[in-house]
């Protein structure tokens, strides 16, 4: 096991574009969760929303450090998708992409368990990962928060160095960079960083950058 490979791949609008679909209504739910609990009007909670988003990397985290929000609830309620198999927009060669990847594939995410199984088994990708790490496994610290990263790697028993970080945030990766992992971007726009080892449009394109992680 010494010098494997270990993947650390983020979910949403990494493994899966949940753009188009899921985060719009993931947006609306906290919107309505924050409107209802900490009774503002529409308009305000979505300010809320997106200026911790912006802040903290993670609306959660400004709600549980300002609002003394039960993390568990919040994100119960803001990720209910009874449809979710008609909202997932995902490509099928990425489950192939993955398979061509040498070494162990862990999933990182700061989605809800539940949420994250079901992607996992619409997509076909849950046989792929050796261990799930969601939002509530972490003590609901999430990315990019150094604590998360440093439990996951306590966990995993895991130097850095012998991560690969796969991420749409670049956020979240210039956290895994400081500790020393490589990183790659999902990132269809125009922006670089000196804290991504490599920048793919789609995970597809995985298998042929291997030489530079």
């Amino acid at each position: 096991m010494y010098g494997e490979r270990v993947w650390l791949f983020d979910l949403d609008n990494t493994l899966h574009d949940a753009s188009p679909h899921i985060f719009p209504r993931i947006n609306q739910a906290m919107r309505d969760y924050i409107a209802h609990h900490l009774a503002l009007d529409s308009a305000s909670a979505d300010r809320l929303r997106q200026d911790y988003w912006h802040r903290y990397g993670a609306t959660l985290l400004g709600l549980t450090r300002h609002h003394a929000i039960d993390p568990a609830h919040f994100l119960r309620e803001t990720h209910r998708f009874p449809d979710l198999e008609r909202l997932i927009a995902f490509e099928k060669p990425v489950r192939h992409a993955l398979q061509r990847l040498p070494g162990r594939k862990l999933l990182f995410t700061n989605a809800p368990l539940a949420y994250t199984e079901t992607v996992l088994g619409l997509t076909g990708l849950d046989s792929l990962f050796a261990a799930v790490y969601s939002v509530e496994s972490l003590n609901f610290q999430p990315k990019p928060m150094l604590a998360a990263y440093r439990s996951l790697l306590r966990v995993e028993r895991l130097s850095p160095r012998r991560c690969i970080m796969v991420e749409d945030s670049l956020a979240n990766l210039v956290t895994a960079k400081t500790l020393g992992m490589k990183t790659v971007w999902v990132s269809t726009g125009l922006r670089d960083s000196p804290s991504v080892d490599v920048k793919v449009r789609s995970v597809r394109e995985l298998p042929r950058h291997l030489n530079r992680l």
